[in-house]
């Protein structure tokens, strides 16, 4: 098991959030990446077709003998983690547990969450907060625009600055202390966010916590890559791997060898 890839699926290039931090703890390790471009996003679907989706993202990553998969997408995190974890024999890590743990930690009284919008409708960050520190105050606000607007590129254009304020002005309003990014193409607008809504308020990104948990279960099964010559990791896109590979290396800051175009 120790040679064996690292698995991550998103509905797009948002999971790159993801991967990097994965690559940037763990070198060592190859990662097999998946991009459901034909069908992003997400977050408008109904959750019996994220589960749909899932499953099929994560019967190619099976294909590839992978030795775990990680969730890179907050919508089937919400929806179709457990499904996915009871189906499969290798372990499979979501976002959303590891995103709400790094928000309950401190003293903030007050939380922001922001999604797509069946992440939201999911209230999965919610449940899970309340679970780990009852008595929390959580605002959510689904953001359906900012998904296209990282996927077209304008990581700090104009129109994204309008947009951001016009959802994220209003949480900031009611005093909101912590804002969690519950979505992994969210990242991406770190910068900008925090710019726009000031940098008082902590954004929470799960990637670095969800990289963590997938740290600790390969260390606990004894599965970490043994050091050595590096294997080329794998980029797969359903949809136009061309500008899967153009948006991906904006995303990374680095050139992207080779995207490949598969369907279902």
């Amino acid at each position: 098991m120790n040679q064996k890839a690292i698995g991550v699926f998103d509905s797009g290039i948002g999971g790159l959030t993801v991967y990097q931090a994965l690559k940037d703890k763990m070198p060592d390790e190859k990662v097999v990446y998946l991009g459901d471009t034909a069908r992003l996003p997400y977050g408008t679907k109904s959750a019996e077709t994220i589960i749909r989706y899932s499953e099929e993202n994560a019967a190619f990553l099976m294909g590839k003998k992978v030795k775990i998969i990680v969730i890179a997408c907050n919508s089937s995190s919400s929806y179709a983690l457990p499904h996915l974890q009871n189906k499969l024999d290798i372990p499979v890590i979501g976002v959303i547990n590891p995103g709400a743990e790094a928000a309950v930690r401190g003293g903030a009284q007050k939380i922001g969450i922001i999604g797509t919008t069946a992440t939201i409708n999911s209230r999965a960050y919610e449940k899970t907060i309340t679970r780990l520190k009852p008595g929390l105050k959580i605002v959510s606000r689904d953001c359906p625009l900012f998904v296209p607007l990282v996927e077209e590129g304008w990581l700090d254009h104009p129109v994204t600055r309008l947009v951001i304020g016009e959802y994220l002005l209003p949480l900031k309003n009611q005093g909101i202390e912590k804002l969690v990014l519950g979505c992994t193409h969210y990242p991406v607008l770190k910068k900008v966010i925090s710019e726009v809504i000031g940098a008082g308020i902590e954004l929470i990104d799960s990637a670095q916590t969800t990289t963590e948990n997938v740290f600790s279960i390969l260390t606990e099964l004894d599965w970490l890559r043994n050091s050595g010559k590096r294997s080329a990791d794998e980029f797969y896109a359903t949809d136009f791997p061309e500008r899967f590979q153009k948006i991906g290396e904006i995303f990374l800051k680095r050139k992207i060898v080779k995207v490949q175009a598969i369907s279902f």
